[in-house]
């Protein structure tokens, strides 16, 4: 099984809805990959839009809660992915992660119609990843 972690600073928006996708596109495409979500200065909850976002397309987020990144976590996935660096440059995990980086806005006090513009962004990017993965698992 692959695991992909997706981490950001807070862990509250972009990496949480990143993983509760990716888990939902695979679930339903009976894939064997997971992924799991990370933050290097973890929030105290996941931001209320990102819920709501999820949600809209019958994924249920309310009971995630931010979590910091470990050695542990990092160690267990075979794909890294950052969600972008804008929140807090210094607390970036790209800078001492070997990761690939999305650049994706920080949905954090925005909207909800900027953080369903980010949640399809993220979407499409996850669909990608997965078909690159199918065709890797083949």
């Amino acid at each position: 099984m692959l695991n992909a972690l997706f981490v950001c600073v807070h862990n509250a928006g972009r990496s949480q809805m990143a993983a509760a996708l990716f888990n939902h596109l695979c679930q339903r495409k009976g894939l064997p990959f997971r992924a799991d979500s990370a933050g290097t200065a973890p929030g105290n909850a996941v931001n209320p839009a990102a819920v709501e976002a999820l949600r809209e397309l019958g994924i249920e987020l309310s009971q995630a809660k931010p979590k910091a990144l470990t050695q542990e976590l990092a160690d267990s996935a075979e794909r890294i992915i950052t969600m972008g660096c804008g929140v807090d440059a210094e607390s970036c995990p790209a800078k001492f992660l070997v990761t690939e980086d999305w650049g994706l806005d920080d949905p954090a006090g925005l909207p909800i119609e900027t953080v369903r513009r980010i949640r399809d962004e993220i979407r499409a990017r996850l669909e990608a990843l997965i078909a690159e993965l199918e065709g890797n698992d083949r």
